[in-house]
C-alpha cells in the first residue's frame, strides 16, 4: 500500500522504506544516475535510480513522461547544496529499491509545465490539463472552500437539502435548458436556473434554515465569468430580517476567505444603495480598489448651448456625467481615440473630454478641448469645482440615456483604473442594497423584474406596485468583491396578495400566474413564514481566491464560449430512434 503522497515525503521519513505511486513528471539522466521526479496531487519527490541495481535501472531507462509508476525505496537526505526550498520534499530523495510501471503513456500532446497552451488544446485534453500542478492546487482549494462553507452553515443550524434537477419551466429570466419527457409526449422539464422556488417552499415546510451547494443551468451568452452550468451556494432562512441575513452572510464570506486563503477582508463591509452606486461608479458592482468616481452634471447642462449635453440633460431618463482622470492630460490623442472606441461597445456615441492645463482659467486659455468654446465660463467653472480637477488632469464626459452613460463611463473607469495604475489592490468588499424592483423592457413594452419576481418590496413601497412600478424599491442586497458580484439575495414575498400584485405589475395575468406559479401562490396561503436568503457564485469565489482570470480554471470540465465540451464533443446529434422515443422531430 502507498505510504504517503509524493509531495508530502519529508524528513519525517528519513531512513524509512516507503511505497510511492504517481506519474513520472520528468526523467533526467546525469552521467549514469537517473533521476525521476515522481508527481501526484500533493507535489513531487525526487527518486534516484542507481546504475548498480541493473534491473531497476533498465526499468528507469524506459520510463518517459506521464508513465504511472510504483516506487519502493529508502528516504535519505539530498547531498549538501542540492536542497530545493520550494518543495516540502526538497530536503530528501528516495533511493529506488524497486520500480514498477503500472501503466505506460503515449507522449503527451504538450508539456505540463508549458504556460502558453491554447484554450482549445487544454479543453480537448482536459484530463491532462488537470494534472498540471496549478490546476491541482485550484481544485484542492475549491474542495477546502466547500468544506469551510459547510462547516460555517452547519454550526448555525442550516440543513443541506437537495432540490429537483428536473423541474418546471418558468421563463422569467435567462433561457431555460429544456428536457423532453418520453412518457408525456410534447411536454418538457427544465433544468433549474436556481432552486429559488423550492427553497422558498422548504421555508413554508418549516425547515427554517436550508443550504445547498448545487448546479444551476442557464442557456445564455457566455463570457469569462459565466458557464451554461455553474455551481452556487444556495441559502434560505426564516424569521430573520434583511440586516440579520446580511450580517450572517458577511460572516460566511469572511470565514471563507480567512480559513481558505488566510485573507482578512477588513472591517465591516461598506454599504451603498443601488442609486448611489450608479451615480458614483456607473455600476451596481463597483470595484472599490479604483478611487475614480463619476460626477453628476445633468442639472448643470440643462441651460448650456452645447446641443449634445443639453439634449441628454433634457431626455427623460437622460444623464450627463464626468469622469476626472488625475494626470490624464498626458494621454495622447491616439489613447483618447482608443478609449472612444471602447465606450462605443456600451452604446456611447462619442467621448467628449477637456484637458486641464491651468485650472485657474476656466476658458480656452486654461482648458484644451473642442467643446470648451460651446460652454460658458460659469459652466466650466462649475465643472472644475464639482470634479475637483487640477492642473494636468483630464475630464471625460458621457451624455445620453442614463443606462448608456453608466455602462460606458463605469466600464471606462475600471479600464483606466487598471491600465493607468489607479487600483490600490487588496480585497475591497461591499454591499449594494435597495435595488429597484423593476426595469422597463422597451422591446417588450412592459416592466420586468430586476432580480426575480419573488423579491419583497421595501416597507411602504407596496403601493407603487400598481401606481408607479418605477418607484418601487426592493429588500434586495448584493455582495460585491473587487468589481465582481459574488452573491445576490433578498427578503422574499411571503404573502400571496403581494406576490399576485407583483405578477400584475409584470403583466402576468391571473391565468398565466396560476399556470406558471400556482404551486407557489397556493403554498403562500398556508402560513408561509417571513423568509429571505442569498445565492453565492461558488465558481466566481474560487476563481478569485486562486487568482484565476476566468472561472473555467476552477471548473473541472467546463464548456467553451460556444457552450461546447471539447473533451466529449457535446452537444452532439442523437439517432432517430431516440428522437422518436421523445416525440421530437428536428427541423
Amino acid at each position: 500500500m502507498r505510504t504517503e503522497y509524493c509531495g508530502l515525503v519529508d524528513r519525517r521519513f528519513l531512513d524509512q522504506t516507503v511505497t510511492l505511486m504517481g506519474w513520472a513528471h520528468r526523467r533526467r539522466d546525469h552521467g549514469g544516475v537517473i533521476f525521476i521526479d515522481l508527481r501526484d496531487r500533493e507535489g513531487v519527490v525526487q527518486v534516484v535510480c542507481n546504475p548498480d541495481d541493473q534491473d531497476n535501472f533498465r526499468v528507469a531507462e524506459a520510463v518517459r513522461n506521464e508513465f504511472v509508476l510504483e516506487v519502493v525505496g529508502c528516504v535519505r537526505l539530498r547531498p549538501e547544496g542540492a536542497d530545493n526550498e520550494n518543495l516540502r520534499s526538497g530536503a530528501v530523495e528516495v533511493l529506488a529499491q524497486r520500480i514498477r510501471v503500472l501503466n505506460p503513456s503515449l507522449p503527451p500532446p504538450f508539456l505540463l509545465e508549458d504556460d502558453n497552451l491554447s484554450e482549445q488544446v487544454r479543453l480537448e485534453y482536459r484530463f491532462l490539463d488537470l494534472r498540471r500542478p496549478e490546476m491541482q492546487k485550484n481544485f484542492l482549494l475549491r474542495y477546502r472552500a466547500a468544506m469551510t462553507v459547510r462547516q460555517y452553515l452547519d454550526a448555525l443550524g442550516f440543513v443541506d437539502i437537495e432540490t429537483p434537477m428536473l423541474t418546471k419551466s418558468t421563463p422569467e429570466g435567462a433561457r431555460d435548458y429544456l428536457v423532453p419527457s418520453r412518457v408525456h409526449p410534447g411536454e418538457f422539464y427544465a433544468l433549474p436556473q436556481s432552486p429559488q422556488l423550492f427553497k422558498q417552499l422548504l421555508m413554508v415546510s418549516g425547515f427554517d434554515r436550508y443550504y445547498q451547494i448545487t448546479k444551476c443551468f442557464r442557456d445564455e451568452d457566455l463570457r469569462a465569468d459565466r458557464q451554461p452550468e455553474f455551481t452556487q451556494i444556495d441559502i434560505e432562512t426564516s424569521f430573520l430580517n434583511q440586516q440579520e441575513i446580511m450580517a450572517m452572510m458577511e460572516g460566511l464570506v469572511r470565514d471563507l476567505f480567512q480559513k481558505t486563503i488566510q485573507a482578512d477582508l477588513g472591517p465591516a463591509f461598506p454599504r451603498l444603495t443601488w442609486t448611489e452606486a450608479m451615480q458614483r461608479y456607473g455600476s451596481d458592482k463597483p470595484d472599490l480598489r479604483i478611487p475614480l468616481e463619476l460626477t453628476e452634471l445633468t442639472d448643470l447642462m440643462k441651460t448650456v448651448d452645447f446641443k449634445v449635453f443639453r439634449a441628454a440633460a433634457d431626455l427623460p431618463g437622460g444623464r450627463v456625467a464626468a469622469l476626472r482622470i488625475p494626470g490624464g492630460a498626458e494621454l495622447t490623442r491616439k489613447e483618447i481615440d482608443d478609449y472612444t472606441q471602447f465606450v462605443a461597445i456600451y452604446g456611447a456615441r462619442g467621448l467628449a473630454y477637456i484637458k486641464v492645463n491651468d485650472s485657474s482659467q476656466a476658458n480656452e486659455h486654461g482648458l484644451q478641448s473642442p467643446i470648451v468654446k460651446f460652454l460658458g465660463a460659469d459652466t466650466l467653472e462649475q465643472i472644475l469645482q464639482r470634479t475637483g480637477a487640477q492642473n494636468g488632469d483630464l475630464i471625460f464626459f458621457g451624455a445620453d440615456q442614463a443606462k448608456v452613460v453608466n455602462d460606458a463611463l463605469g466600464a471606462l473607469r475600471v479600464k483606466l483604473g487598471h491600465e493607468k495604475g489607479f487600483s490600490t489592490g487588496g480585497w475591497k468588499p461591499l454591499w449594494v442594497v435597495d435595488f429597484p424592483m423593476f426595469e422597463y423592457a422597451a422591446e417588450e413594452k412592459r416592466w420586468v423584474a430586476l432580480h426575480h419576481p419573488f423579491t419583497a418590496p421595501k416597507e411602504g413601497h407596496e403601493a407603487y406596485l400598481q401606481s408607479d412600478p418605477s418607484q418601487a424599491f426592493a429588500q434586495a442586497y448584493d455582495v460585491v468583491l473587487n468589481g465582481w458580484e459574488i452573491g445576490g439575495g433578498s427578503v422574499r414575498i411571503h404573502r400571496e396578495e403581494i406576490q399576485s400584485q407583483v405578477f400584475r405589475a409584470l403583466d402576468i395575468g391571473a391565468e398565466e400566474a396560476s399556470a406558471k406559479f400556482g404551486f407557489l401562490l397556493s403554498a403562500l396561503q398556508y402560513g408561509a413564514p417571513p423568509h429571505g436568503g442569498i445565492a453565492f457564485g461558488f465558481d466566481r469565489l474560487v476563481a478569485m481566491m486562486t487568482g484565476s482570470a476566468q472561472i473555467r480554471d476552477v471548473i473541472a470540465f467546463p464548456k467553451t464560449q460556444r457552450a461546447q465540451c471539447l473533451l466529449t464533443q457535446a452537444p452532439s446529434p442523437v439517432d432517430e430512434k431516440q428522437l422518436r422515443e421523445l416525440h421530437i422531430k428536428v427541423r
